[in-house]
């Protein structure tokens, strides 16, 4: 574990970082006002000036993590060009964020469903749903989504996203192999979203890809 003392300037992102670094290498159990404190050789009482608990710790870093993934979600899905394009953009960053950020992402879900959470958490949350929604009415709009309640068709295919990030970081697949993988996901979201009766293009997949998931499972049942 790598001890950062603290120097003059803002405390608050300096527990932040340091919270953040404890959950990825310790999880959240290991999560302690007190050990911050020491961690950053701050009295025990100076962390209490900006989190009056470990909830509040919590939440304060499910934002952040919220914020950062809307900016990363929000670059990709203004890349342009056609939905399918715009849809696999969106994805893969997704998939990057989450596997780089694995034990926060898990957090920023768990900690948006207490009943604690705070508003500007919540409304966090709205905001990376309404880019996957935002996204689906565009498609609509240009015919390359079929009709029908936005929630509706936006909730199966980011689910299914939220998903196959999670085997890749459960299962522990390489780069080439989520890059397969997701390639796969992406060509059924398309599918997914598609007018009834109209073909909408496949996203390009990425140079290089290896093989597909089917190689990736054989290899977990080994």
């Amino acid at each position: 574990m790598h001890t950062r003392r603290y120097h003059h300037g803002d405390l608050r992102a300096a527990l932040l970082a340091r919270a953040e670094e404890t959950l990825r290498e310790r999880g959240p159990g290991a999560l302690s006002l007190r050990e911050l404190a020491r961690d950053l050789g701050v009295s025990h009482a100076a962390p209490s000036r900006h989190f009056k608990d470990k909830q509040a710790l919590l939440d304060a870093l499910a934002l952040a993590g919220f914020d950062r993934l809307v900016e990363v979600l929000t670059g990709a899905r203004d890349a342009g060009g056609a939905f399918s394009d715009r849809l696999a953009a969106l994805a893969r960053a997704y998939v990057d964020f989450a596997t780089a950020n694995a034990e926060l992402l898990d957090l920023m879900f768990a900690v948006k469903h207490d009943p604690a959470a705070s508003l500007a958490l919540l409304e966090a949350v709205q905001r990376a749903v309404a880019l996957a929604e935002e996204l689906i009415a565009d498609g609509q709009r240009t015919g390359e989504v079929r009709q029908g309640p936005v929630d509706r068709i936006s909730a199966p295919v980011f689910t299914t996203l939220h998903g196959f990030a999670g085997l890749a970081v459960s299962c522990q697949y390489s780069a080439e192999e989520t890059a397969a993988g997701l390639d796969d996901v992406l060509a059924y979201m398309v599918r997914g979203c598609a007018p009834e009766g109209g073909g909408v293009p496949l996203p390009e997949p990425r140079p290089g890809r290896g093989p597909g998931l089917g190689r990736v499972d054989q290899r977990q049942e080994s």
